[in-house]
């Protein structure tokens, strides 16, 4: 339980915060995106900490091309299905990160603790991550909030914070969500949302960038689980 009694929510990023998929992820983007546009791939948009809609939206400009609602819609769900067909190269070369399954696993054990994601990946390709890895069972999907669900990361928290009340019959305070994620983007949205930010230094992101983007509890990994945990209880 937490100390002060208090319901959490703990909202993880997946990607180089949970898991890596090792350019994987690239490498579909690299099959559908002909298949979507009749262009190859030339430039994928900037990656790290960006929603899946800013993602989409952005690559189409750099390929001139109009992202309207039906262009980023297709590309998305060309995605999902590459991520399908991709599902034993995600789970041959890609790994749950050191430290993750154990810290949702202690976490899950702690009463008034709910964990969800939140994610700038899609809600369909989030959920073949995690169950792709057996972490779904440590995380209520229908409480996080995802990257179709909104193109900006600031305004996840809030969604996810509507639908765990929904789903809960209470309200959780913005000061009792919990962050977790490993870019700058992750900081910012915590920030700017008024929640808790845990930053861990497993992507390309160093402690000192995640400190100098505003985050004041940092890691370099997930393997401190006690002190991880303390960090969130506390």
């Amino acid at each position: 339980m937490a100390t002060d009694g208090q319901t959490r929510l703990v909202l993880w990023d997946i990607d180089h915060t949970l898991i890596e998929s090792r350019g994987v992820g690239r490498e579909i983007y690299e099959r559908v995106f002909p298949e979507v546009t009749g262009q190859r791939l030339r430039e994928l948009a900037t990656v790290h900490g960006r929603t899946e809609l800013d993602i989409i939206h952005n690559t189409l400009r750099l390929h001139d091309l109009e992202p309207t609602e039906q262009a980023v819609n297709q590309l998305a769900a060309a995605l999902a299905d590459g991520y399908r067909a991709a599902l034993n190269e995600l789970t041959t070369r890609g790994r749950v990160l050191p430290g993750a399954r154990q810290a949702l696993d202690t976490l899950a054990s702690e009463a008034g603790i709910h964990q969800s994601v939140l994610t700038g990946n899609t809600t369909e390709i989030a959920r073949i991550k995690v169950e792709a890895f057996e972490l779904d069972r440590y995380l209520d999907l229908s409480i996080g909030a995802y990257g179709d669900d909104h193109r900006e990361r600031p305004e996840l928290a809030g969604i996810a914070r509507k639908r765990a009340a929904h789903r809960l019959g209470n309200t959780i305070p913005a000061a009792h969500v919990v962050l977790i994620g490993d870019t700058p983007s992750d900081v910012d949205a915590a920030l700017t949302a008024g929640t808790q930010i845990i930053a861990v230094a497993t992507g390309k992101y160093t402690v000192d960038d995640l400190r100098t983007a505003g985050a004041t509890t940092v890691f370099e990994c997930l393997t401190d689980i006690p002190h991880l945990r303390r960090a969130i209880t506390g």
